[in-house]
C-alpha cells in the first residue's frame, strides 16, 4: 500500500510502498481518507518526541478520518505502530474511533481534531474547569492557540486572555473571543506587569500554556504574592507545548506564596481512550459553537515537498 515513510530521523518522509497491517483482537482496520500535520506528529517523525517510534523505518501521522469496513467515517487516533495514519489503511484499537458527525467534511475534521483536542482536554480533564472561570491563553497566535480562544468561550469561559509575540494578529484573536490582549514582545519585567495586572488584578484560575520557556517565567513571577494575610487564590497553569524553550527556572517560593497548580497536558497525562473521547465532545461543538481552523488540503503523494512548509494553515494529507 502507498504511504509516507520515515527512513531516517533528520529528513522528511519520502512517499513510498509498505506492507499494509493485519487487525490484530480488539483492533479494526481503517482506510483513510485524511491526516493532518501537527507539530506533535513532526516531532515525533523527527525522533524528539517522547512518544517518538524508535524503530525504522516507520510511518508518521498520530490521527486521521477514514472508513471502517461496513463503511462508518469514524475519526481515529493512536494507529498501531510502525504504520501511522498517514498511511492507506491503519490497524487501530476500537475504543480509539468516533463517528464523525455527517456535516463536518474530512479535512476539517482531521484539521481540527489535534489542536482543538489540546484546548479541551486541558480545561475538562486536566484542570477541571468550571463554566464562569477565567482563562488565559498563553501562546494564542497557532492554530492550537487559536482554537484554545474558541474552545474555552464554548464551554463557559468569562474571560479569555490571549498573549502572542506578534501585536499585529490582536484583532484576529478578539474577533475569535479574547477579551484582552498582552504582547509577549517586550521586556521581561514589563511583560510580568502586565500579567501580574491581569492575574492579581482582573483574575485568572486558569492557564493554557502552550510556550514554556521565558514567557511562562514570566506567568510564574506574576503570580507570586506577597502575604497580605489572605490565602492567595487557586490558579492551574496547564503546561500544552513548549514552542519558546523546554526549561526555565523555578523558584520554588513561587509554589509557597501562591495558589498556583502546575499541570500537564498530552500523552500519558490522559488516557488515549480519553483523548478520542474529548474529540468526539469537540467535533460535535465544531457548528453549535462555529469552531474555525485554516486547513489546506494536500496529496499525500507531495508529502516529502510538503512536510518543512511554513502556513498558517493546518496541512493535512489525503489519499
Amino acid at each position: 500500500m502507498k504511504a509516507a515513510i520515515v527512513h531516517a530521523f533528520d529528513q522528511p518522509p519520502r512517499y513510498g510502498e509498505i506492507h499494509p497491517p493485519q487487525a490484530a483482537p480488539g483492533e479494526v482496520l481503517v482506510r483513510v481518507r485524511a491526516a493532518a500535520l501537527s507539530q506533535l506528529v513532526r516531532a515525533q517523525a523527527s525522533g524528539k518526541h517522547y512518544s517518538s517510534g524508535k524503530t525504522l523505518p516507520l510511518v508518521p501521522g498520530a490521527d486521521g478520518v477514514g472508513l471502517l469496513e461496513d463503511g462508518t467515517r469514524v475519526y481515529f487516533a493512536f494507529p498501531r505502530g510502525p504504520i501511522g495514519a498517514m498511511a492507506e489503511i491503519v490497524a487501530v484499537d476500537a475504543r480509539n474511533c468516533t463517528v464523525i458527525p455527517d456535516d463536518i467534511d474530512d479535512i476539517t475534521a482531521a484539521a481540527i481534531a489535534n489542536p482543538g483536542m489540546s484546548s479541551w482536554a486541558a480545561l475538562q480533564e486536566r484542570a477541571g474547569f468550571k463554566p464562569g472561570e477565567r482563562v488565559l491563553i498563553n501562546g494564542a497566535a497557532g492554530a492550537s492557540g487559536r482554537l484554545a480562544i474558541q474552545v474555552a468561550k464554548h464551554l463557559g469561559a468569562s474571560r479569555v486572555v490571549a498573549t502572542a509575540r506578534n501585536p499585529a494578529v490582536e484583532a484576529q484573536l478578539r474577533e475569535l473571543g479574547a477579551d484582552d490582549f498582552i504582547c509577549l514582545d517586550q521586556p521581561p519585567q514589563q511583560l510580568t506587569d502586565a500579567l501580574r495586572q491581569e492575574i492579581q488584578g482582573r483574575g485568572i484560575e486558569v492557564v493554557l500554556d502552550f510556550l514554556w520557556g521565558q514567557p511562562a517565567a514570566c506567568i510564574l513571577d506574576a503570580v507570586v504574592s506577597h502575604g497580605g494575610g489572605d490565602c492567595a487564590p487557586r490558579l492551574r497553569l496547564v503546561n500544552i507545548g513548549a514552542i519558546a524553550g523546554a526549561t526555565l527556572p523555578l523558584n520554588p517560593g513561587v509554589f509557597r506564596s501562591s495558589g498556583l497548580e502546575l499541570l500537564g497536558s498530552g500523552l500519558g497525562s490522559v488516557s488515549n481512550e480519553g483523548l478520542v473521547k474529548v474529540v468526539g465532545q469537540l467535533l460535535q461543538a465544531i457548528k453549535p459553537a462555529n469552531l474555525k481552523v485554516e486547513a489546506k488540503a494536500v496529496a499525500l503523494s507531495d508529502v516529502e515537498a510538503s512536510w518543512q512548509g511554513n502556513t498558517s494553515e493546518r496541512i493535512v494529507f489525503t489519499l
